[in-house]
Order: structure tokens, then sequence, then C-alpha cells
């Protein structure tokens, strides 16, 4: 299949187009470079530079490139920058999406493929988390996000678009083949940080909060490896092409490690001392979140494989310790 991916020189985007490609499908990756790198960028794949926020660009890419379906990667993700400046979650995220079902319905374009958030969930009622769990999302961006899945579900109504909503948890982690090393700029997820801190790149890892209700005061989140989000995209397309049905799934490890765990085990990989500091609570975090992907695994066939505390941070130092 002809498959845009939209976001695709990004962390994850590049992922998912490696993934696509490595299952003989016709990628062309669209992407307006602002956080995405061209050295994530794959010989096999045609690459549009182009910005979800200029309509016509995006229609000519659907049609130049003949696309049946679209992988949508192209959201501001930082939690905490979403509770200061909603302005520009709101313009990106939300236009953005909106410009690319309204383009799909324009060109005919029958699959979209959303990488959502778990954040749509907001402070846990019970855990792990499940699809039929309240959606009451506790910061803008995680807003922005379960928005997005009802005008996805309002299209698939009146325009028969069928998508796939990926709820996915904690991204981290690095091809484990090696072939993409293109550093996630201005990071603001923990692993990312935890690395700059280790390599040099920063003075020290802020630790937001040590005083939340856990097992050592530090918050508790569900990281899944990049490889295995891709993975799940891939399997996402084949179900709602080959069911002409929309699905909204979980993806997660299932097991939750906190803050602290995860620096003692990146200390232990990459033998380095790597400073941090305890500093105020980030507005919108709960304190534990982690996931039940039984439903993933149940329709998908998808379960995670390489989503272990261990080689999401060796997999992470290969590429950072060679900057």
């Amino acid at each position: 299949m002809n498959i845009l991916v939209i976001g695709g020189a990004g962390y994850i985007g590049s992922h998912v187009a490696r993934e696509l490609l490595d299952r003989g499908h016709q990628v062309t990756v669209f992407d307006n470079l602002s956080s995405g790198l061209r050295e994530n960028l794959f010989s096999g794949a045609a690459f549009v530079h182009g910005d979800t926020l200029r309509y016509e660009q995006l229609i000519s890419a659907m049609r130049d490139s003949g696309a049946g379906a679209a992988v949508y990667l192209a959201a501001f993700k930082a939690v905490g920058e979403s509770m200061i400046k909603p302005e520009k979650y709101s313009v990106n995220n939300i236009i953005g999406a909106m410009h690319l079902l309204n383009a799909a319905s324009e060109t005919g374009l029958k699959y979209i493929i959303f990488s959502s958030s778990a954040a749509v969930y907001g402070e846990p009622e019970y855990l792990p988390v499940d699809e039929k769990h309240p959606t009451n999302p506790s910061n803008y961006y995680g807003f922005t996000k379960l928005e997005i899945e009802k005008f996805l579900s309002w299209y698939d109504r009146l325009k028969g678009i069928r998508y796939a909503s990926l709820r996915y948890f904690n991204a981290a982690g690095y091809d484990v083949k090696g072939r993409v090393t293109g550093l996630e700029q201005n990071p603001s997820n923990l692993i990312p940080v935890i690395m700059e801190a280790a390599c040099g790149m920063r003075g020290e890892l802020q630790v937001f909060g040590n005083d939340y209700d856990t097992p050592d005061g530090t918050c508790v989140r569900d990281y899944i490896h990049v490889n295995d989000l891709a993975a799940a995209h891939a399997l996402a397309l084949d179900y709602v092409s080959g069911n002409d049905k929309s699905i909204t799934v979980n993806l997660g490890s299932e097991e939750g490690v906190s803050v602290t765990e995860v620096l003692e085990t990146a200390r232990r990989v990459t033998g380095k001392a790597i400073p941090a500091k305890i500093t105020g609570r980030r507005a919108g975090d709960p304190a534990k979140l982690t996931a039940s992907a039984a439903m993933a695994g149940e329709l998908l066939g998808w379960k995670a494989r390489y989503s272990d505390m261990e080689t999401l941070i060796r997999t992470s130092w290969d590429v950072y310790r060679d900057k």
C-alpha cells in the first residue's frame, strides 16, 4: 500500500517509516522538519517537505503519492509546555489533524493510523488502564489528543474514513538494529533527558517531585520501546484495512517503572553518575500510569518484545554515547 507518514522524520515517525518499508509498503514521508531530521529519512521512502497547517501541501502530497493510508504523528507532545502554551498546541495538533481529515475526505484516502496518547485518560481511577477507562485529560496535550479522536470518530461515521487510534504510553529506546540515529530535538520525556545528562549535553536531570504516592515517591510510568510501537502501527493498518473497521487500543509494556528505577538502570548501563536534582511537581502529572494492552494483543496479535528497561536504556545509549 502507498502510505503517507506525516511526521515521518521525527523520532517515532522514522521508526514507523522503517517498519512499513520493511513490510513492503511504499512510503512517502511528509514533514516540516521543525523537530524531524533529514538524517532520519530512508532512501527507500519519498520525502515531501511540507506542513500540516498548509492544507494545499497536504492535498498535493496525498494526490501525488497515491496514498491509500496515512499515519499521523505530527503533534507537539511536551506535557509541561502544553499547560503553558495551549495556543501552540491548539493550532498545531488540532488544526493539523482537521486538515488531515479534510484532505483525506477530498482525496478519497480511506485509512488513518493516529498516534494518540495515554494522556487522554488523565489521573487513573484504576490500574492498569484499559480502553474502557474514563477519559479525563489532566493536561492540555492529552485534551488535544482526545479531541482528535472525537473528530476521527465523526469522520468514520460521516465519511467512511476508518482509523486506528493508538493510545500509547511512554515511548523510548532506539531501533534495535541501529538504523535510526537522529536524536530527538529538545526532548521532554524522561529517558532521552537522562541520556543527555549521561553524555554531558545537559548538566543534570530534573526529577519533578519525589512526594507522590508511589513506593519511592517518584512517578511510575509504563515505557514502551519504539520498535514495538512501530510494529503496532503496521499491524493496526493491516487490521483496519482488512476489516473495514475502526479501533482504539492501548499500547504499553503493562509494567510500571518509577523515575528513580529508570535513573538507576541508566546509571548501571551507561556507567555514568548522571547527576539528578529533585524539583517541584509538574502540572498535569498523575502519580502512576500503567497500561492494559490486552486488546492490542487480541485484535492485532501484538505484544511488546523490546520494552524491558534494560533494552530501552541500552538502545538509547548506543545512539547517545556516540554523539
